[in-house]
């Protein structure tokens, strides 16, 4: 078994044989799946926009049966406990991988939030823009402006997800939650709906170390989704919902994200037998 120190990053994949024929196997599905899917999306999306504006009624099926493949195709099981709450609000997740987009798109119909540098990142930035993500900078002279978007957005029923963490890690620990978002529920008219915290936790393929599927610190996006293509063994994701929490509920937006970091992080700290 491979095993790497806490402050390493994982060293360049060695892909055999096998493991060359996977990608060359796996790899045209997944650009046909994906870009065939943001095509589909597009069509979709302009009748869409013009009828429901704000709304979208079909396209984030289309996202979600993607993602789906696209992980039956990488080879990565999905098991989900618990369930996606159905009304207004917005969800709160760990974050180790890009593959979260992959994983919580395929468990329910949301939108992501993300740093405003995605959007010009090659093809990912097409794919974000497409499916609506909702792109945030840290430039405090836009924090009002961002702010306004992002309840714009909830007053229109969209489910919005979001990483307090503010970055990826290994997969392994959960790094404390950053409150700033949290404000939006606490507005005129919002607080009435509902934060849902989800727990993702990434089982690596069997012999390999745990990290396997983290993606975190300066590591590169293609060697990291080569070795996943060319892993001949599967891994799986374990998406956990937990009970909505009532924005209402709570004195103000620290105490609602100590509260939603609290829910989190529990089942991965049992599961992996570390704080």
């Amino acid at each position: 078994m491979v095993t790497w120190r806490d402050d390493d990053t994982p060293p360049a994949p060695r892909i055999g044989a096998l493991g060359w024929l996977l990608v060359a196997l796996r790899a045209p599905l997944l650009v046909l799946l994906t870009y065939g899917g943001l095509i589909l999306l597009l069509l979709l999306r302009m009748p869409e926009r013009a009828f429901c504006g704000l709304g979208r009624p079909v396209t984030p099926y289309i996202t979600q049966a993607v993602c789906r493949a696209a992980l039956a195709i990488l080879g990565i099981r999905l098991t989900v406990r618990g369930q996606p709450m159905r009304g207004q609000g917005g969800i709160v997740a760990n974050h180790s991988s890009w593959l979260d987009i992959f994983t919580l798109n395929a468990c329910d119909r949301v939108y992501f939030v993300s740093k405003a540098e995605v959007a010009a990142w090659p093809g990912i930035g097409w794919l974000a823009r497409a499916t609506g993500t909702v792109f945030i900078t840290r430039d405090p002279r836009e924090a009002k402006d961002q702010q306004a978007l992002f309840e714009a957005r909830l007053r229109a029923g969209h489910r919005l997800l979001f990483f307090p963490e503010g970055t990826s890690t290994d997969g392994r620990r959960v790094l404390p939650f950053k409150p700033t978002l949290f404000a939006a529920f606490f507005t005129e008219g919002l607080s009435a709906i509902h934060i849902q915290p989800v727990t993702v936790i990434y089982h690596a393929p069997k012999g390999q170390d745990p990290r396997f599927l983290g993606w975190w610190g300066d590591m590169a996006f293609g060697p990291h989704l080569l070795k996943l293509m060319a892993s001949p063994r599967s891994a799986r994701a374990e998406v956990i919902f937990h009970p909505p929490l009532a924005a209402a509920g709570f004195a103000g937006r620290k105490q609602l994200c100590a509260t939603a970091e609290a829910a989190v992080r529990a089942p991965l700290t049992e599961a992996i037998g570390q704080p």
